[in-house]
């Protein structure tokens, strides 16, 4: 087990009891990616780390990292919350389940690369106000490459053509363009203006982004898309997306409920 002390910066993903006064913490780390840590003392009043590993809390920590096992957090300095995030039950359970899905995307102790900084800058757009349903679906499209699943968003796999209406076929894993969507009766008929974001969507980099605005019908059908393929092809069934499922239904039903009166 490899294991050193050094700075990293981290976001909070959970936390949970141990023990009658520790936590373990997972955190998402700029060095090794997903990791637990061991916080001995971390429910006696008073603990001089209590604000610095709440959840949905982004800083710089000082500790020692394993790649195998459990992490210890010595230090922590300018770490702030994501309060807005915290406060409004759609963004919390958005960010909830960006943070679980990069959680399983990566194994622990693995550098990420540049993802620390993408889901960063996620959490920052959501607690500034941009669309975080159309946040997530950035995150849901790009990782399906750590998931296996590699779709050809750009042209048609067959004949690579770019140019005209391009629809989306599991079976094919990616775009047909209309001279073979014969080989896929079952492909998703997708409308271009969904195919425009879902290209433009699998390669933003949310650091660059300030605002995205996408009409209701386009991002229903674009999560309809999403939804189709992390069911069938990547098989993960998240607490945190069920949430998010149960809560859009239960506001169509008071919608419809307001429609009717």
């Amino acid at each position: 087990m490899a294991r050193e002390v050094t700075d990293f910066n981290g976001i909070i993903i959970y936390r949970q009891d141990y023990r009658e006064r520790d936590l373990l913490v997972k955190m998402l780390t700029d060095k090794i990616g997903p990791a637990m840590f061991f916080v001995k003392g971390a429910k006696k009043r008073g603990f001089r780390l209590a604000a610095d590993i709440l959840p949905f809390t982004h800083g710089s920590y000082i500790g020692s990292l394993a790649d195998d096992g459990l992490s210890f957090i010595n230090v922590a300095s300018e770490t702030h919350q994501y309060r807005n995030i915290i406060a409004d039950i759609s963004k919390n359970a958005y960010a909830t389940y960006i943070l679980s899905l990069v959680d399983h995307a990566f194994p622990d102790g693995r550098s990420i690369g540049g993802w620390f900084n993408q889901v960063a800058a996620a959490l920052e757009r959501i607690d500034q106000g941009v669309d975080e349903q159309v946040i997530a679906n950035v995150i849901e499209i790009q990782l399906l490459t750590m998931f296996g699943v590699a779709p050809n968003w750009d042209r048609c796999v067959v004949c690579g053509q770019d140019q005209g209406p391009l629809d989306f076929s599991e079976e094919s894993g990616g775009m047909l363009c209309s001279r073979h969507w014969y080989l896929d009766p079952r492909r998703l008929h997708l409308d271009r203006r969904t195919v425009y974001f879902l290209q433009r969507l699998a390669h933003a980099n949310l650091q660059q982004v300030r605002k995205i605005s996408i009409k209701p019908v386009t991002k229903r059908r674009i999560q309809a898309v999403l939804d189709t393929i992390y069911n069938d092809q990547v098989g993960l069934k998240l607490k945190s997306k069920h949430f998010i499922d149960e809560m859009h239904r239960w506001e169509q039903k008071m919608g419809n409920l307001s429609t009717n009166d």
